[in-house]
């Protein structure tokens, strides 16, 4: 081998050694960034996680913060305050009052231990007999029999430890005053518990017997009820009592006792109430119609007819009778003045052509049974009722009395009615 060939050898060894080192330092130099971007991301990761997890204690301290705040609130309304109240009292009452008690018997006797816890709970027992009684809504006897008892051993035990109070003043160092006042608190305790009890039944009772507005309403409206209708109360009773048990409700058996007592279907009406409505409707029927001369009559007769109540237009009016006026005595002939006064002037009606209809709502009671027509039949009666008539007259009063239905299925059938003219007057045209 030549030198030239060798030193070409080495040059390229040295090339191929600089390349690699070179490839070698740049893998080196991806590795490490490589490196380095893996840690940022745990990094990021993390600082994520440690964020997420204090939002999460936030959230949850804010939530329990506002869960004990709603406990608070809860347990803080005056109704638990009162009840809760009222228990410490009763506690407070018990521990006050009953030491005394027992060093009052234990001193004359250690036989008498159980005495005191007999007496101060006889007076606790018979208090929650009285609540007991309250629930259960038995007869007042029995409660007041009870709080007699609890007032028997409260008052005693009340005297007990008033005694032992005075008891004080010589050996304990007390004066007669200190006494008398450890005596009269001791006493006072003794009965504070069971009187503190006694009012808290008596003002639950009444708050559960008073209820909500809705609930005082009802037994008001039931009050007034059994006041002012005794004879349709006493029907309904009867009627309750022959059933048998709840198969008759009470709103039902009041509704057949009005119909048999005031003989109208619908409650609150009675005969004396149906006597005065048609009465009333015809002092206003007489009210509305303004005096006319006799040659008017027909145009007052026209004007004083009500108007439709099934639509706002005018309907086909029926023609009054006219009401003739009985002549005066003229001045050639002058009437006697006793005459005059037996014999009043009389406005007489001229004979109907029609029988008066009855003005006011008829009872249901007092009505005729109609059998129930079916849409297809109402309509084959409007037709036949209204062919000649022409389309300015084709109304729902008119209908209503010409097929005698209510003012709703009059204004379905006028509706109909005129559809079907207007139909067969477009289908000539068309053709």
């Amino acid at each position: 081998m030549s030198l030239s060939t060798y030193r070409q050898e080495q040059r390229a060894d040295q090339a191929a050694t600089a390349e690699q080192r070179r490839l070698d330092a740049a893998a080196t130099e991806e590795r490490r960034a490589e490196r380095r971007r893996a840690e940022d991301e745990r990094a990021a990761r993390l600082r994520e996680q440690a964020r997420t997890d204090h939002d999460a204690d936030r959230a949850a301290r804010r939530q329990r913060r506002q869960e004990r705040a709603e406990r608070w609130s809860a347990a803080l309304t005056p109704e638990n305050i009162y009840r809760r109240g009222t228990l410490g009292l009763v506690a407070s009452s018990g521990l006050a009052s009953l030491p005394a008690q027992v060093l009052h018997f234990v001193s004359i006797s250690p036989m008498l231990l159980p005495l005191p816890l007999a007496l101060e709970g006889a007076a606790w027992v018979m208090a929650a007999a009285v609540a007991y009684a309250d629930a259960r809504g038995l007869p007042g006897w029995v409660r007041w029999m009870l709080r007699g008892l609890v007032v028997a051993c409260a008052a005693f035990a009340a005297h007990i430890n008033y005694g032992y109070g005075l008891s004080l003043e010589g050996p304990h160092g007390l004066s007669h005053q200190d006494a008398s006042t450890v005596g009269a608190g001791l006493a006072a305790v003794t009965i504070l518990g069971p009187a503190v009890f006694e009012i808290r039944q008596w003002v639950s009772t009444i708050a559960a017997a008073t209820g909500s507005p809705d609930e005082r309403d009802r037994r008001r409206h039931a009050a007034r009820r059994r006041r002012h209708h005794r004879k349709v109360l006493r029907v309904a009773n009867r009627l309750v009592s022959a059933a048998p048990f709840g198969a008759l409700p009470a709103e039902d058996a009041w509704g057949r006792a009005w119909g048999i007592v005031h003989g109208c279907e619908e409650p609150s009406m009675t005969p004396d109430l149906h006597r005065q409505a048609v009465a009333s409707a015809e002092r206003m029927r007489t009210a509305q119609q303004p005096p006319t001369p006799a040659k008017n009559a027909k145009k007052t007769s026209e004007s004083a007819v009500n108007r439709s109540t099934a639509e706002l237009e005018e309907s086909t009016p029926a023609a009054l009778a006219p009401v003739e006026v009985a002549p005066t005595p003229t001045a050639q002939e002058p009437a006697p003045v006793v005459a005059s006064i037996d014999r009043p002037v009389k406005v007489v009606a001229a004979a109907e052509s029609r029988p008066r209809r009855a003005t006011g709502r008829v009872p249901r009671s007092a009505r005729a049974p109609r059998p129930q027509r079916t849409p297809e039949q109402l309509l084959d009666e409007a037709r036949s009722a209204t062919a000649d008539w022409p389309a300015e007259e084709l109304t729902a009063e008119g209908i209503r009395k010409a097929v005698r239905t209510s003012p709703q299925k009059a204004r379905g059938l006028r509706e109909t009615l005129r559809a079907e003219r207007s139909a067969a007057v477009e289908s000539p045209a068309a053709e």
